[in-house]
């Protein structure tokens, strides 16, 4: 199994997540939605798996290129 660490584009605030750990994933779904300068910001799985880790609640504040989630493939 390979594990697959899904990255922030943006600096933003988490707003909302969507799944949750043991949720299995397609490529593209969205795993949580990020909001900055008043745009909400849908991370999507870069493919599929099943998610192993999430790595920040409702509300956080996250940097660019900050781990977000881990799936395993």
């Amino acid at each position: 199994m390979s594990r697959i660490e899904v990255e922030s584009e943006i600096t933003g605030n988490v707003w909302k997540i969507e799944l949750k750990v043991g949720d299995k994933v397609e490529a593209e779904d969205v795993i949580m939605i990020l909001e900055s300068m008043k745009m909400e910001i849908p991370v999507e799985a870069p493919s599929a798996g099943t998610i192993v880790e999430i790595l920040v609640k409702e509300e956080d504040s996250v940097e660019e290129d900050q781990i977000l989630a881990i799936i395993e493939s």
